[in-house]
């Protein structure tokens, strides 16, 4: 063992390999309590969604597909920059380390960003939970067919019943799911900025990544969960 992974082995280790594989088998079992954790809210779209499909369909139609679609491609970017900078540190590459870890980190605050933007578009247009929620069906669905969308027939029966009420669930829902995947977005840029002032300081290399490949095995969990959020909430209900 060189002398620079031996710096970094705890007293608990016996080497190197066992500390790493110690951390990797750490952050997979976290992972698993935040599938819970997901998994819970996933359920509850499910079950709500099966009782009031048409407040589904209302809900995601007020949605922009487009700006979710485009975070969905930062998502995927980030995940292949993040991998990029584990593959770095593993070469003793400091430099293209630290510049993949700042790729990474402007692509969560561009997710973020757009976040912002679509949160206060709800809450201009009144469709945030609480006392001030107002959605009315028929008067979107008239936007619909002014911004020339097709409407078939039962895209206009799902819009002609929906209960505004169960909107308002679709969209307690979406903020729930949405929210909390953001939190873990902030974290994530949290960890992101360790790592680059870590890495700037020459700790990482080929004997020793740990940090960096276990904070990829969670940028990766993030961003999986936006490719499960994404259809759930725009792309579903449309069909």
């Amino acid at each position: 063992m060189s002398s620079h992974a031996h710096a970094h082995v705890a007293h608990h280790f016996e080497s190197a390999e066992q500390q790493r594989q110690s951390a990797q088998l750490g952050m997979w079992i976290f992972l698993v309590t935040e599938v819970m954790f997901f998994g819970g809210l996933f359920a509850a779209y499910v079950v709500y969604r099966s009782l009031y499909p048409e407040a589904w369909v209302v809900g995601s139609h007020l949605l922009s597909i487009g700006l979710g679609g485009f975070n969905t491609a930062v998502l995927l970017a980030s995940s292949l920059t993040m991998a990029l900078a584990v593959h770095a540190a593993q070469t003793d590459k400091r430099n293209a380390t630290a510049m993949w870890i700042v790729l990474t980190m402007v692509l969560g605050f561009v997710f973020l960003g757009v976040k912002v933007v679509e949160y206060a578009g709800k809450f201009e247009h009144h469709l945030v939970p609480g006392a001030h929620f107002h959605v009315d069906p028929m008067a979107e669905l008239a936007k619909l067919e002014a911004a020339g969308v097709h409407v078939g027939q039962h895209l206009r029966h799902a819009f002609e019943t929906a209960n505004p009420s169960h909107v308002q669930l679709f969209y307690s829902l979406y903020f729930a799911m949405t929210g909390m995947h953001a939190v873990h977005m902030i974290i994530g840029a949290g960890l992101m900025i360790w790592l680059l002032a870590n890495t700037l300081k020459g700790r990482y290399s080929s004997a020793y990544y740990n940090p960096v490949e276990v904070t990829g095995l969670y940028w990766h969990f993030v961003d999986i969960v936006w490719i499960f959020l994404f259809p759930m909430l725009y792309l579903i209900g449309r069909h």
